[in-house]
């Protein structure tokens, strides 16, 4: 695919590409830009020859020119189609900042003595009588019965509950419990048909069916992705140490680490009402809003969503994040301890986007070539310091 998107982005800069051709790269733009961010960070690199600046507002232009020229046929997709495209086109333009910013600074090449694997699928299922299932080494299939609930395991590997002649009373206070460790995700369909993906290092405790219950409520530790089922009648809660998130039927992402200062809600889609649990003052999100609780209080504002659901789709993504951030997210997915030589390094600010599949050496290395900072990997221990 990254052979056609590059053969596309030199047809349109050569001004010789067809008005299919030009709808097709339109198309992966929109929907799937860090494909596109990946193939021009190619082709800049090999551009060694080029000054930097000049190469920066070429790339800038040709992005304006493309965006410009995908216009969306129905009137009634205005909106989605506007927000879609800028998010697309912050993904690619941040990215390719960062490759400019790369190469201002590039250094001879650091190579690692040592390398890790990014994560992968990996949980353990613990149920209500306490037993623990390894749902990474669980063969496909049905995994478990509990009461007429039926636990599954899929081929691509989510976990699955059908319910079917389920006592209720004997149900409702049985709770199932799917952990993550340190570079492990996974992902799972509740009772309800409510699916969560759930990160590293993170777990989610739920009852084994809802049936019975005035709402659907269950337990977070750690980040996971929502897509509710929509069930009017009971409401769906997600409570986590600092607030409960109370929905009928959206799309929402929730940051509540336990080694993180701030919890963090971002809403895609419909609307939720999140409350701060010591003092119950509450807010309600729309699309595109996000919820920060702190120890003192809760603020609303206005973000790029693509930010919180990167690690979904694949990969990191930061916007004038903070280097001790960052590193506390590829701590989790890469199962590693992170120790500062400098304190310093903690304070480094970055914009750009990485793969949550490449080595541990290539994401290093792109912080390194920033010139800011120096990695050395010990054991499973990474020590930063500030050049």
């Amino acid at each position: 695919m990254e052979k056609k998107i590059s053969y596309l982005l030199n047809q349109f800069e050569k001004g010789t590409i067809s008005e299919s051709e030009k709808e097709e790269l339109g198309f992966f733009v929109n929907s799937d830009p860090v494909s596109v961010a990946n193939v021009i960070q190619e082709l800049i690199i090999k551009e060694e020859g080029s000054s930097n600046f000049r190469m920066e507002d070429k790339w800038e232009t040709v992005l304006s020119d493309i965006l410009s020229s995908d216009r969306p046929r129905l009137k009634g997709n205005l909106k989605l189609f506007f927000i879609i495209r800028w998010t697309a086109a912050a993904v690619i333009l941040i990215a390719v900042s960062s490759t400019f910013y790369s190469k201002i600074n590039r250094n001879k090449r650091h190579v690692f003595a040592t390398d890790f694997s990014p994560g992968s699928n990996k949980a353990i299922l613990t149920l209500a009588n306490g037993s623990k299932i390894s749902l990474t080494d669980a063969a496909n299939g049905n995994i478990a019965n509990q009461e007429g609930v039926t636990i599954s395991k899929t081929a691509s590997g989510q976990l699955v509950y059908g319910i079917s002649n389920v006592n209720e009373k004997g149900n409702q206070n049985k709770t199932n419990t799917i952990s993550t460790p340190n570079g492990g995700e996974w992902q799972l369909r509740l009772p309800d048909g409510t699916m969560v993906w759930l990160n590293a290092a993170s777990s989610l405790t739920y009852p084994s069916t809802f049936a019975g219950s005035k709402h659907r409520r269950v337990e977070l530790n750690g980040e996971a992705y929502f897509e509710v089922s929509k069930d009017k009648l009971h409401p769906f809660i997600v409570h986590t140490v600092k607030q409960d998130v109370e929905v009928l039927g959206t799309y929402f992402n929730i940051n509540s680490y336990s080694d993180e200062d701030l919890t963090k809600t971002t809403l895609m889609e419909g609307r939720v009402r999140v409350t701060k649990n010591d003092n119950q003052k509450s807010q309600m999100l729309s699309p595109g809003m996000q919820s920060t609780i702190s120890e003192k209080e809760i603020t609303v504002r206005t973000v790029d969503v693509e930010e919180s659901i990167a690690w979904k789709k694949g990969y990191f993504m930061f916007i004038n994040e903070r280097q001790e951030s960052i590193l506390r997210k590829i701590s989790r997915w890469y199962d590693v301890k992170i120790e500062y030589a400098d304190e310093a390094a903690k304070d480094v600010v970055y914009y750009g986007t990485v793969s949550r599949f490449d080595k541990i050496s290539k994401i290093l290395e792109k912080f390194e070539h920033t010139g800011e900072v120096r990695f050395e990997i010990k054991g499973r221990k990474i020590i930063v310091y500030k050049k």
